[in-house]
């Protein structure tokens, strides 16, 4: 490998590095926030809002992703609003990864008695808060490994803002590769440095898995 395309051009691949950085860590939580949102949709008594959350799932989930980065780069300036990039892709990785954390969320939710909630409707809690307080930490506590699941997947499908111009890792290597005509060390590099962010991650999943099941 020629380890000079990545000295002479390692402000470029550190720019694409943050940007990708940035734009998993927005996407992270803003999709967790609406997946949790979704997934109470999903399971309350009130039918249209079980409607409406079980349509979000099952659309966003089986279109692919670059469609909807696709409807914000391309499709909203014909409304009136324009995104660069990095928003449009960034939007776009938030919702389409809610619809799985929704799911995930809902799973757990299941799972958890339903004498807890009795319970804490009994202690005087809305439920709102029940949901919050007694419900969801619960939840999210068991299904913490499929969650981590979605966050690496997150943080690798965040290369979609490379086509639209997102200035991420992607981006900034078709941009080195063109200059420099070299394309297989090029994307070594930006391997690399998704590696720097995923092999972590899934170490720390992986120990609060375990961690999680002592306790169970």
């Amino acid at each position: 490998m020629n380890f000079s395309i990545l000295t002479e051009n390692f402000d470029m691949y550190m720019d694409g590095f943050l940007h990708t950085l940035l734009a998993s860590f927005i996407a992270l939580a803003g999709s967790f926030a609406l997946g949790v949102l979704i997934a109470v949709m999903r399971i309350t008594a009130f039918k249209p809002l079980q409607w409406i959350g079980t349509a979000y799932v099952e659309f966003i989930r089986n279109i692919p992703l670059l469609l909807i980065t696709f409807v914000f780069y391309f499709g909203l300036p014909n409304a009136g609003l324009r995104l660069d990039g990095f928003q449009a892709g960034t939007i776009a990785l938030t919702i389409y990864t809610s619809a799985f954390i929704a799911e995930a969320i809902r799973a757990g939710i299941l799972t958890v008695s339903k004498g807890q909630m009795e319970a804490a409707r009994s202690s005087g809690f809305t439920y709102s808060q029940a949901m919050r307080y007694v419900i969801l930490p619960q939840a999210v506590k068991i299904v913490i490994p499929p969650l981590g699941n979605q966050f690496l997947n997150l943080v690798k499908n965040s290369s979609i803002l490379g086509v639209v111009a997102g200035l991420d890792l992607m981006y900034q290597a078709d941009l080195v590769s063109s200059s420099t005509l070299v394309v297989f060390d090029v994307y070594i590099f930006v391997a690399l440095f998704y590696l720097i962010v995923t092999i972590p991650l899934s170490i720390g999943v992986h120990y609060l898995e375990r961690r999680l099941g002592k306790s169970y």
